[in-house]
């Protein structure tokens, strides 16, 4: 049949076929059954969601493509469910219901004909007339049916507003029905409460529904938003004057607006201001605020009284720990062990190599002796396993061990219902934000001792705060540093090197031919660097040293962007180390079985937790669930849950924090500027057990090294603990 081949026409038809979708900005190509043609037609579109068997009226033209030949690109869409019994049966077996495949689509469509929407909508119940539907699976098929209905009208509502649909799952499940009524109210509500979406997506759509530039709204939430991006990059507060004047950039508006949604939001209690040492006024989050407070009046309640280990003669104790361990002590640690059957709140920092470890196995000696109960935790999965590992004792992840309650969004360890223990001991506490410290205090019995333990010059929480840190600098907690580096140790270039660092002084390498731990590739082409990378992951470092590339090399990289960022050496490695395998494609991202991934935030409800790396086990489309292993147990996510979820082969040294590796490549260049600092470099180096490649530049090394000063954060829990200590 003759079609003219540009004028604007119509479209009728059945969708057969989704050859193509872009998730994130939903444009198609489609192979639609269309009236009057005996081929199926290729037609691209631009929708906020499709699935096979629905029918579409299009308006558009009709185009000749050099490569696919003749094809209809349409402009205008209308979607409309199926009415014909083979539209109904691919309808709903397209996947788009979770309990309802294939097989089960064509048993719904042979029981209730044209008449099954209806019947799931209104009438669920009669589901139960079809062979092997029971009562689980129908009440799962209603569920899905509800849900996805109310997310297609999400996207529906954020297409039409220009606005990419992939977050809609996650808007319909924190609102749930509500959603385009909440948003329709208050568009920021989407930066404030929904991951994914930040102020500028939320202001697109305030814009088209009519918001003004200049509203007190507007002003509010833009306030609300750059207090929040300053809490990510880790300031528990903020000076007022500078907030304002960041928000004014942002905005675009009069600062008088911007000082009256000030006042307003610290009227309504939405943020709290407080003077500052130097005379200023910060500006802070009340959970900030508050967890500050908080956290430094609890290590005040929990310095009281008597330490529950029964007075012992610490001398005798010495001896004992160093003829069962076959281990002498050093100054520093005898010290450290007196203050902890002493102090019931201490601090024991130092770096690699210096015997934290060993300290630590000596006190929980002589407190098991006592029979004391101890709760040993660290903040993620890796450094619990490792905790557990030198003290041969249970260790659980933050977390775990205070217990998360879904019920109430709290944990159920808390200062009424505390933990059942007479010692808590964290490990790797220079991780720990203010608001997971303040919740983990709070939980330590009142008659407990409580010890933290970390190295004070690794980088700060990812979190607001810098709690370790803080507590070292106000002088009211009593501080175990260690500083000597044992013989055995300083064999080691990885700690050679990392004290070197600490100390301002560039690394040393090995020269050429001689074995070493620690090793530097130069390269200053970013892109050659990256080809060099893969061939050390895949040929080099296994060869020589037998590591293997996927469970034992870990790639920690300063920053996520650019070439030798967290992004693209995923992409490339994921191509060289994992390329084949079933795969689905969401979010910018393929995830394919056998891929390294990393979880990037705190999913309570299937307990993982940010920084959590696992491997995917197995892709199911039907269902449209991925499951990953982590550490031994299978975690199931939704496809549209999957931004959670980034590739791990490379991540950034900010994620690293808590975990060791037999192999660590740590690409460094002067494309990594902004962030090249020293305790960036020295936290990268002490992940690595038996090895250290450092790629890159000599400048961008030596860049790294002589800049001491991570950006500073503006915190007060110093302040706040000389207040009430």
């Amino acid at each position: 049949m003759a079609v003219p081949k540009t004028h604007s026409t119509k479209l009728d038809g059945q969708i057969e076929r989704i050859v193509f979708r872009n998730e994130e900005n939903g444009f198609c190509v489609l192979r639609v059954k269309v009236r009057g043609h005996k081929e199926l037609v290729t037609v691209t579109a631009t929708v906020p969601t499709v699935n096979s068997g629905e029918w579409m009226t299009a308006d558009g033209e009709w185009l000749t493509d050099p490569r696919h030949g003749q094809q209809f690109k349409a402009t205008q869409v209308r979607m409309s469910q199926p009415d014909t019994l083979e539209g109904i049966e691919k309808y709903l077996g397209s996947g788009m219901i979770k309990g309802i495949g294939k097989e089960y689509a064509a048993r719904l469509v042979k029981t209730f004909g044209r008449d099954v929407f209806d019947i799931i909508e209104n009438s669920s119940g009669k589901l139960l007339k079809v062979e092997g539907i029971g009562k689980l699976r129908k009440e799962r098929i209603k569920q899905a049916w509800d849900e996805q209905k109310s997310v297609r009208q999400i996207m529906a509502f954020l297409f039409s507003h220009g606005v990419s649909t992939t977050r809609a799952f996650r808007i319909y499940k924190v609102y749930g029905d509500k959603a385009i009524e909440l948003v329709q109210r208050d568009p920021y509500c989407l930066a404030r409460d929904i991951r994914g979406i930040g102020f500028l997506i939320a202001d697109q759509i305030a814009m088209c529904l009519g918001i003004a530039k200049d509203s007190d709204l507007r002003a509010r939430s833009g306030l609300e938003f750059i207090l929040g991006e300053l809490t990510s990059k880790g300031h528990c507060a903020y000076i007022r004057n500078d907030l304002l004047s960041h928000t004014a950039e942002l905005l675009e508006i009069d600062l008088t607006i911007i000082e009256q949604a000030l006042d307003y939001l610290l009227e309504q209690d939405r943020l709290i201001q407080r003077a500052n040492l130097q005379g200023g006024e910060l500006i802070y989050l009340p959970k900030l605020y508050f967890a500050e407070i908080a956290l430094a009046k609890r290590l005040q309640l929990l310095g009281c009284g008597k330490h529950p280990c029964p007075s012992i003669d610490v001398e005798k104790a010495l001896t004992w720990v160093q003829k069962k361990t076959g281990i002498e002590l050093a100054s520093a640690q005898r010290s450290a062990l007196k203050t902890a059957v002493k102090s019931k709140v201490m601090i024991i920092t130092g770096g690699p190599g210096v015997g934290k470890t060993t300290l630590v196995n000596s006190v929980l000696m002589v407190l098991k002796a006592k029979k004391l109960r101890v709760a040993l935790c660290a903040p993620t999965g890796r450094a619990a396993k490792r905790m557990a590992e030198t003290t041969g004792m249970e260790a659980k992840t933050i977390h775990r061990l205070l217990q998360y309650n879904p019920g109430t969004g709290g944990f159920v360890h808390k200062a009424d219902n505390p933990l059942e223990c007479d010692v808590v001991i964290v490990d790797e506490s220079s991780m720990i934000d203010i608001v997971l410290a303040a919740q983990l205090a709070d939980a330590v019995p009142l008659h407990a001792a409580f010890i933290m333990v970390g190295d004070a010059d690794q980088l700060p929480s990812v979190g607001p705060g810098r709690v370790l840190q803080d507590i070292i600098h106000s002088k009211k907690i009593p501080v175990a540093h260690l500083d000597e580096v044992f013989r055995q140790a300083a064999t080691s270039r990885i700690i050679t090197n990392a004290h070197r660092i600490n100390h301002g002084q560039m690394p040393e390498f090995p020269d050429s031919g001689e074995r070493s731990d620690c090793y530097f590739v130069e390269s200053d082409d970013p892109e050659k660097a990256v080809k060099l990378l893969g061939k050390l992951m895949k040929q080099s470092i296994p060869q020589k040293f037998h590591f293997n590339p996927l469970e034992e090399i870990q790639i920690l990289t300063p920053m996520q962007k650019g070439e030798l960022g967290a992004r693209n050496l995923n992409q490339t490695l994921q191509q060289l180390l994992n390329p084949q395998g079933d795969e689905v494609e969401r979010f910018g991202y393929v995830y394919r079985t056998g891929d390294k991934v990393m979880q990037t935030e705190n999913d309570y409800d299937k307990e993982v937790y940010n920084g959590d790396i696992g491997r995917i086990a197995k892709i199911d489309s039907e269902l449209s669930e991925m499951t990953v292993d982590f550490d031994a147990r299978k975690v199931v996510y939704d496809f549209r849950e999957l931004d959670e979820l980034v590739l791990s082969y490379a991540i950034t040294i900010h994620k690293s924090q808590g975990s060791e590796y037999p192999c660590v490549i740590i690409p460094l260049h002067t494309q990594h500027y902004v962030l090249l600092q020293r305790s960036l470099i020295y936290t990268a180096i002490t992940r690595a057990k038996k090895l250290v490649i450092v790629l890159g530049t000599k400048k961008a090394l030596s860049l790294a090294v002589s800049r001491s000063e991570s950006r500073e954060r503006v915190t007060t829990l110093s302040e706040r603990l000389k207040e009430y200590i």
